[in-house]
């Protein structure tokens, strides 16, 4: 290719999702996961765009997790200042607070402070992986009533050391001490350690706001509780990509469109009022699309969309037509531009390139990269998006990604052929790319460019039949008016809640047998707060897992979604 000629555009699209863990009733963090992929990913990936002024990227933030994330850090400083209650059990153990006495709940508390990635996160630290031989010889034995508070303290503080971002490790001279010390952790230095947790999540809105004033990142969002919207539209979305997929018991999920505008319309509010600016873009709750999904987001007034490959395959092969890839389309009628991702290279980084040296991984990307801009040569409208998880794959490649990342933004800013941009900066170009038009689209994700993640397995359908039924109640109680305007706006957000893709997708024999156990109780007290605040008792259904117990080992420790 010659070398004066245009660069391909190139967009790196990572998504940052936690589901509410906050038990509604207690008011405690029931499940980690939200403080400790900031603290790992988050930080990380913030800290690899301000390395490298050249990389450019797209980062999308889910509200609920905003919301999480400012209220970790408020509670952070105030345990630091006062003393108050952390509200995460897993987090306070590095605090004074008591740790339990009862044996069943110690054992709960050891098994959750081993749920990290055995190879890059245990064994890597010599210390953090006898401490955690110990704890596992004590629950194999059940005997976790024997553990000591000095154990589980030092366990408690590897966990958290081993759940620190690279960048944060290596530059904090803190961390770098409690690092060079083996066991026998004092009360004083678990706070230490504290105060780089406080000081982590709360840099995390700055830091990504920070970058998106430099240019530097184009911050994007989804709908506010992540539902899957075409399923919020209509169950029978679910049949466009499986015609034999089973549908739960209710027909519909009732006032549905409402609910997907109000989704929606409080994630611009709260994302406007985070980041001081109005998004531009929306990557649409596990990239989910429908034609009316796309519709709502058009409405919106957001000027683009992305998801997966595979449901423009899906797409396109209903229509029967050939239509090039890696261009951005438009449905009838709607300023709306789509995106699809190049699922094959995304993939390869959340899958297997965790495998690879860093150095060939990043150099084969740029490689595959480099072949697609000869191949588009002279074609203004195509523009390459690779979209994945930001936080999931990276405690499955040396060091959290660290020197993958690192060459990786090194290796497509150097190289001619590719320029990185963002979305709304390739939508933005003189003359502008005219998006490609599409009659329709199939409704999918970006998993497989199916629904069936979060339908039509018999245990997903229950999950949604009661959600059904919470919804037709919530119905009546708003109709009623005996709530006032406060408590029908705190039903409301936690009907949002209950609505998340998260409980859904994680019911099934696929994933790890405790996650689902895990999830189907949250899933279960959110529903049953929902009744709570409309002032309505319970189910006694409610009482009952959703799950059958079949799913999959725990491998790892960790809780890794199925795809990327």
């Amino acid at each position: 290719m010659n070398a004066a000629a245009p660069r391909l555009p190139v967009v790196l699209l990572w998504h940052m999702h936690q589901p509410q863990y906050r038990d509604a009733l207690s008011g405690e963090y029931v499940l980690p996961w939200t403080y400790l992929h900031a603290l790992k990913d988050y930080s990380d990936m913030a800290a690899h765009l301000e390395e490298n002024p050249a990389a450019r990227a797209v980062v999308n933030f889910t509200p609920v997790l905003i919301e999480q994330l400012q209220e970790y850090a408020v509670r952070l400083a105030d345990h630091l200042h006062s003393g108050a209650p952390l509200g995460d059990p897993v987090l306070a153990t590095l605090s004074e607070a008591p740790l339990p006495a009862d044996a069943q709940a110690r054992a709960e508390l050891l098994r959750a402070l081993l749920r990290a990635q055995r190879r890059h996160m245990i064994e890597r630290f010599e210390a953090f992986a006898e401490v955690a031989r110990v704890a596992e010889s004590l629950l194999a034995a059940d005997r976790a009533g024997w553990a000591s508070d000095p154990m589980i303290r030092d366990l408690s503080t590897w966990y958290h050391l081993a759940w620190l971002g690279e960048t944060v490790r290596r530059d904090d001279a803190r961390v770098q001490q409690l690092m060079a010390q083996r066991h026998g952790f004092t009360a004083v230095q678990r706070r230490t350690l504290l105060g780089v947790v406080s000081e982590v999540l709360a840099g995390i809105v700055p830091r990504y706001r920070s970058l998106a004033a430099a240019g530097r990142v184009e911050l994007s969002v989804t709908p506010y509780g992540h539902p899957i919207l075409p399923l919020l539209f209509d169950f029978h979305a679910a049949r466009e990509s499986q015609p034999d997929a089973a549908l739960p018991r209710h027909d519909h999920y009732p006032g549905g469109a409402a609910r997907a505008a109000w989704h929606m319309d409080e994630a611009i509010r709260l994302f406007t009022r985070t980041f001081g600016f109005a998004p531009q873009g929306c990557w649409p709750s596990e990239g989910a699309v429908s034609d009316a999904a796309l519709a709502l987001l058009d409405r919106s007034g957001l000027r683009w969309a992305a998801t997966s490959g595979n449901v423009l395959h899906n797409s396109l092969a209903a229509g029967g037509e050939p239509v090039p890839g890696d261009v951005p389309y438009a449905l009838p009628g709607q300023r709306l531009a789509c995106f699809f991702r190049h699922d094959g290279l995304s993939d390869a980084i959340g899958f297997e390139y965790s495998s690879w040296h860093g150095d060939d991984a990043a150099a084969n990307l740029a490689h595959e990269l480099g072949l697609l801009a000869e191949r588009y040569a002279g074609d203004p409208r195509r523009c390459v998006l690779i979209a994945l998880d930001g936080e999931n794959a990276w405690e499955h490649y040396p060091c959290n990604g660290y020197y993958f990342l690192r060459a990786m933004y090194a290796a497509l800013v150097a190289d001619p052929r590719l320029e990185l941009t963002t979305l709304s900066a390739f939508l933005g170009r003189e003359p502008a790319p005219a998006p490609v038009a599409l009659p329709a689209v199939v409704a999918g994700s970006w998993v497989h460019g199916t629904l069936a993640t979060w339908m039509g397995d018999a245990e997903k359908n229950r999950g949604w039949d009661l959600l059904c039924d919470a919804k037709y109640a919530f119905d009546r109680v708003m109709a009623s008016g005996v709530l006032d305007a406060a408590e029908s706006a705190a039903a409301g957000r936690q009907l949002a809640l209950c609505e998340s893709s998260d409980w859904f997708w994680w019911f099934g024999d696929y994933n790890p047998a405790d996650a689902v156990a895990q999830f189907d109780r949250l899933y279960r007290r959110q529903l049953g707060n929902l009744y709570r605040l409309l002032r309505l008792e319970a189910p006694a259904e409610l009482a009952q897992a959703i799950s059958q117990g079949r799913g999959a080992p725990e491998q790892g420790g960790v809780m890794r979604r199925s795809h990327a």
